[in-house]
């Protein structure tokens, strides 16, 4: 395709070689100069045309940069939402992680409670249990013939053997079997509930035919007890002997008031085992074995 200003200048060729040849008529003349004057038109506004073309492609390029200019700055937005969204995500597991720990805490704390409660019941019931021993053997107590005590957990009544038997001797008096009597009267009165019978002596060795050690006398005496409550009406299954000799003192034995203390009788109340803490997991594990 030929250029505007090419174009043009053919006509004016035309009429200078038709001018310098002396042969051009009047008409051609006209005609030349009209094609001449068309021609520098069509240059002009191939000229307006070009220039305006030019603006055009000038807000292009600037138009073309301003958008990859706003692209970068989209492209910045969106890198920089991702990484929000990232921090978003993190935060969000936390939260989630933290909310389950807590409900994990909180079902702790509830399951805990709820076992403080059933111990706290069970401690309450067991107190209960006592204060209504107590107030059974109140007379006794009052009287100086039987004191009540907590041993290592469990309920004891403790008899003084120096009014049960006489010295060196298994046999409970007069005065001592009416005491033991009202005693097992009582215990058999009690329901749910198993006794232990536990003879005890003071450190004086007795070596005789009938009781070779304090051993035989402690046991001697805890039988003759049980045989006496048993024929007060306490069921024999819910009883049973035992002997301690002079292992377990509850005074010194340097003085005769201390020996004194330690001769003694002592019926324990046997604690329910199902009741104590621990003890349903206990079966659990000696019943899988």
């Amino acid at each position: 395709m030929k250029s505007p200003s090419f174009i043009a200048s053919v006509p004016a060729v035309a009429l200078i070689a038709a001018l310098a040849g002396g042969c051009v008529s009047a008409k051609e003349y006209e005609a030349l100069e009209a094609d001449l004057a068309k021609a520098r038109d069509q240059l002009t506004q191939s000229r307006a045309e070009a220039k305006d073309l030019s603006v055009a492609l000038t807000e292009a390029e600037s138009t073309v940069d301003m958008l990859n200019g706003r692209i970068a700055e989209l492209e910045n937005e969106l890198a920089t939402a991702e990484v929000r969204a990232a921090e978003a995500e993190t935060e969000l597991a936390e939260v989630l992680k933290d909310r389950s720990k807590l409900a994990a805490s909180v079902e702790d704390m509830q399951q805990a409670l709820a076992e403080l409660k059933r111990l706290r019941a069970r401690a309450e019931a067991r107190a209960a249990a006592f204060r209504n021993v107590l107030a059974k053997f109140q007379n006794l107590i009052d009287g100086g013939k039987l004191k009540a005590k907590i041993v290592d957990g469990r309920m004891v009544l403790e008899l003084q053997t120096d009014i049960l038997f006489g010295s060196g001797s298994a046999d409970l008096s007069e005065e001592g079997g009416a005491t033991i009597r009202e005693v097992g009267g009582l215990l058999a009165s009690i329901p749910d509930r198993t006794f232990q019978v536990e003879g005890h002596t003071d450190n004086v060795p007795i070596k005789t035919k009938r009781y070779p050690s304090n051993w035989e006398l402690a046991s001697a005496r805890a039988i003759n007890v049980v045989k006496e409550m048993v024929e007060a009406g306490m069921n024999p299954d819910r009883v049973s002997a035992a002997s301690f000799a002079d292992t377990r003192p509850t005074a010194s034995n340097e003085t005769d008031e201390g020996r004194a203390q330690n001769r003694r009788i002592e019926i324990v109340i046997v604690p329910d085992l199902s009741q104590l803490p621990g003890a349903e997991d206990l079966e659990n594990m000696v019943n899988k074995s």
